[in-house]
């Protein structure tokens, strides 16, 4: 990896942990992270769950700042902890 790969690699992680953030899950336990990232990763592109999410996102990054009340919505099975 050379210094512009590592530059850009470095950007991705922090503009990732910024959606943390941005979350509101800051202070969440990076194992509940993980595994809530892991199972949306399941998620097939094409499924209402997805699109669902999709919007919820786009909704967060058209307000400014982080976002203390993320928009209520639906929640798969395994986030939703049950």
């Amino acid at each position: 990896m050379d210094g512009l790969d590592r530059k850009r690699d470095t950007r991705r992680k922090i503009e990732l942990g910024g959606l943390i953030v941005k979350a509101g899950a800051g202070d969440v336990p990076k194992a509940v992270i993980l595994g809530a990232l892991l199972d949306l990763a399941k998620l097939d592109p094409a499924s209402e769950q997805f699109s669902a999410f999709r919007k919820l996102g786009e909704a967060a990054f058209a307000t400014r700042g982080p976002s203390s009340n993320p928009p209520a919505g639906p929640k798969s099975d395994a986030l939703a902890g049950g």
